[in-house]
């Protein structure tokens, strides 16, 4: 037999709810592989010898190994594989971008599709949830030695997990009154659920995770502080300081930040008002500023509200949107217009302060830029009006300044990032590490996990010394 008869090309679809259905509700939209899909695809899997999917996880999975035994119908062995490496499967399943990651290097992406390994990620996490009993890998004997992690998002999460396994005591310290970072407050409830971010929080603090929730370090207390009650320090409180466009009229009402918008919706649960304590202003045009995930979830949020139309208003093309493909075909799906090339230049409110149209200059595409995308070049004489009642501003974010502030031996770079050694996410503070979005700036979740995998490795070398 050939090898093209050999060879499976055909990638298994995720069934979701139809798109006049879920544009009007908050239920999870990706539905999930049935035991039949999942098995379907983890046959597809060639178990190279080589495999290069691994070296693009940056957590690390034995990708081949979960889902040869997805393929043996053994799913708690699938689970534990995963858990070796990621104590967030359900969530990384879900909304990391394994297309650009993992699957990008799938030796069948030559051969027609790549092995769907980010559902078959969360497949296997899903089969764990319905279980009477969650199974709990060993620890380490204690340490004595303490931790200390500052912020609860997915970085600080890893290196949570991580060190809690080594036997070390761990932890948690939070801003707001629920756990989980952007997983709770940055991504919407039909991306990624709370209740599943939820359940892994659960299965950390399971293994023995202190979480301490509503605790501001920068104002309640200090790092220099907390060294004096922790043997080591890491910070991952992500990027929460929206930025905005500085144009006329940005201090109009109707005007949100994402952070805003998305956090009234996520953590303050303003989808469901009244039954929630937090209103949200209907809007009937609505406009978001970006091409990102973040602008993707802000106007799929916006629609679900009952707008009547929404708008991604993005300086680029469509080819140049840093979104996951899947978003935006989700989202054009659901009816979001997009206006490509097109710049917003000026707010105009009416006469009680409030937004009703947004003055736009059309764009066209210059040289390649330092992302190595093409540069978008204002075409002079083509502005033009359009009428919005809302702009929400998604384009991008950088770190609070609060614990940098209140740290000033702690070297910081030009955007407000903390600079770290790349090879171990250790700080120039002596016992402190940090990782995630307060590193990289606004980044994905995988690359968090990521650098929080780092960060705790060499935490654990130097406890070891100590």
């Amino acid at each position: 037999m050939s090898e093209a008869k050999k060879l499976d090309s055909q990638r298994r679809e995720m069934p979701k709810q139809p798109a006049h259905i879920r544009r009007r509700n908050f239920q999870e939209v990706a539905l999930g592989y049935s035991e039949e899909l999942a098995l379907g695809e983890a046959a597809r899997c060639l178990q190279c010898k080589k495999p290069f999917c691994i070296e693009g996880c940056p957590v690390e999975i034995d990708i081949p190994a979960f889902i040869g035994k997805i393929k043996e119908r053994n799913f708690s062995a699938a689970i534990r594989v995963l858990k070796e490496k990621n104590c967030l499967p359900a969530i990384c399943g879900r909304v990391c971008p394994q297309e650009e990651q993992c699957e990008k290097l799938c030796v069948l992406n030559k051969k027609g599709a790549a092995v769907a390994i980010g559902r078959l990620e969360r497949f296997a996490a899903e089969w764990e949830a319905v279980q009477d009993r969650i199974e709990l890998p060993k620890i380490q004997p204690a340490t004595g030695k303490k931790i200390a992690v500052v912020g609860s998002g997915p970085a600080g999460i890893t290196v949570a997990g991580d060190l809690i396994l080594l036997g070390h005591e761990v932890t948690m310290f939070e801003a707001l009154h629920e756990p989980g970072g952007v997983l709770t407050y940055g991504i919407p409830e039909f991306r990624l659920p709370k209740a599943v971010v939820r359940r892994e929080i659960n299965y950390i603090q399971k293994l023995g995770v202190k979480i301490v929730t509503s605790y501001v370090v920068g104002k309640i207390t200090t790092l220099d502080r907390l060294l004096e009650k922790f043997d080591v320090l890491f910070i991952g409180t992500g990027a929460g300081l929206p930025w905005f466009m500085n144009v006329p009229g940005e201090n109009l009402n109707g005007i949100y930040s994402a952070n805003e918008y998305l956090t009234r919706m996520n953590l303050m649960s303003g989808f469901n008002y009244p039954r929630s304590a937090t209103p949200i202003k209907k809007h009937l045009r609505v406009a978001v500023v970006g091409g990102g995930n973040v602008a993707m979830d802000c106007a799929r949020t916006a629609k679900r509200l009952g707008a009547d139309e929404v708008n991604i208003v993005y300086r680029r093309s469509r080819n140049e949107l840093p979104a996951r493909l899947e978003e935006v075909e989700n989202a054009e799906e659901e009816g979001i217009i997009f206006q490509m090339l097109t710049l917003p230049t000026r707010l105009i409110g009416n006469s009680d302060g409030w937004l009703k149209e947004i003055e736009c200059l059309r764009m066209k595409l210059g040289e390649a830029d330092q992302s190595g995308r093409r540069k978008p070049v204002p075409i002079e004489g083509s502005e033009f009006i359009l009428p919005m009642d809302a702009c929400i501003v998604a384009i991008g974010n950088s770190p609070n300044p609060l614990i940098p502030k209140t740290t000033p031996d702690l070297e910081i770079g030009k955007q407000g990032t903390i600079i770290v050694d790349e090879k171990t996410g250790k700080t120039s503070k002596d016992r402190v590490w940090a990782g995630g979005d307060i590193v990289t700036g606004a980044a994905t979740v995988i690359l968090a996990m990521g650098a929080g995998r780092i960060a705790a490795r060499s935490m654990h070398e130097y406890l070891a010394k100590s």
